[in-house]
């Protein structure tokens, strides 16, 4: 069978370094305990794994106390344990359009039940959310205000750094979803106070893993609670972190990919970002040049992650997905979890393209000749 040209990195990055592979199996063939569960070797080794996670993930976001690095189960979890473990009854919280389902679901949870005040803020005409907006939009009531750091389905990037500065000189603390750009962007350089990232995308570990990233002074109330291997004598749980936000048993053979995912996008975050940008450019220039494209990632100038969408005309974008797949190219048709910039493209969906960095040219031109193969067959129907 021919291979799959993969194309749906920002759903999770595919493949992996073969050094992330190896130790998810490294950990399951070779050590096998349970780390803070026992003082045998077995688990210390564990830990030790742990405990250079965090130190890796510590300083690509800029902090120095890798015990803010929390684990998580994904870049879901992260936020809600962000957003649930923050918020008060009576608050009030800023969002972009562009917000994803998984802060989205759980901020109206809390709107719809009266507790808080959900306030989505509108971006200028390019899609950028100005920090002049989000001044204009904080109150005394303001308590949170959450971030897209890069759409989903547009790729463009939002000024997070100019935006964290005005939310800092009101007390507001920001959180970023670094979903899409965590691997690729520079994400210390926001000095976000919490960072929600997927271990399992542009960081280029296993699914299953996710971090939370806490800025000094954050201090969110624990989403589970239960064994931490510490602290054991107490029925309360442990306030000091990471304890405090990780019970039960930590996914240690996901962590140990992580670890190499980690080492492998340090060592090359810079030439990975560049490189997806070329693809990406090369990608959107193609599709323009076919006849009957809709283009759905905002003005080329903008700065932009590995990711572009786009509609056929006239073809909903599951179909055109699907028939994609059948030519062998993965890719990922409509809503993409984020309803919110769909609205505001006036879309009901779109075919998303994205790029990681083993993909080649040769996998965009492909795709290249396959859409205008879809258009072009649709025509003589």
């Amino acid at each position: 069978m021919e291979k799959m040209i993969y194309l749906d990195n920002a759903a999770t990055s595919f493949p992996k370094p073969p050094s992330v592979t190896r130790a998810v199996a490294g950990v399951m063939e070779k050590i096998g305990g349970n780390p803070g569960r026992a003082g045998h070797s077995a688990a210390l080794a564990g830990g030790r794994i742990l405990a250079r996670c965090r130190e890796l993930a510590a300083a690509y976001a800029g902090i120095t106390a890798p015990e803010r690095v929390i684990f998580c189960l994904n870049c879901t979890d992260a936020l809600n344990m962000a957003i649930r473990g923050t918020l008060h009854a009576g608050d009030e919280v800023l969002v972009s359009h562009a917000e994803h389902n998984a802060v989205m679901r759980p901020l109206m949870g809390y709107h719809d039940a009266g507790k808080i005040t959900v306030r989505i803020l509108e971006p200028d005409r390019q899609g950028i959310l100005t920090p002049d907006t989000v001044r204009q939009a904080i109150t005394p009531r303001t308590a949170l205000m959450v971030l897209c750091h890069a759409s989903n389905v547009t790729g463009l990037i939002q000024p997070a750094r100019d935006i964290a500065r005005v939310c800092h000189s009101q007390g507001v603390p920001l959180l970023l979803d670094a979903a899409q750009t965590a691997g690729t962007e520079e994400i210390a350089a926001v000095h976000a106070d919490m960072i929600a990232m997927p271990g399992h995308k542009g960081l280029l570990g296993p699914m299953g893993t996710g971090l939370l990233i806490l800025g000094e002074g954050m201090l969110p109330r624990p989403l589970r609670e239960g064994g931490t291997g510490s602290a054991s004598e107490s029925l309360r749980q442990p306030v000091l972190l990471p304890d405090r936000l990780e019970s039960g048993t930590a996914n240690l053979p996901g962590i140990a990919g992580l670890v190499q995912g980690l080492k492998f996008m340090l060592a090359h975050r810079a030439a990975i970002a560049e490189y997806e940008h070329v693809l990406a450019r090369r990608m959107r220039e193609g599709l323009m040049n076919i006849p009957g494209i809709l283009p759905c990632w905002g003005p080329e100038d903008a700065a932009h992650v590995g990711v572009v969408s786009f509609n056929i005309r006239g073809m909903d974008s599951g179909e055109a997905a699907d028939q994609l797949n059948r030519q062998r190219i993965a890719v990922r048709g409509g809503l993409h979890c984020a309803p919110s910039i769909h609205a505001w493209l006036g879309t009901t969906g779109a075919v998303r393209a994205s790029l990681g960095p083993f993909n080649t040219e040769r996998d965009v031109d492909a795709l290249l000749s396959a859409v205008a193969k879809i258009i072009n067959d649709s025509k003589g129907r």
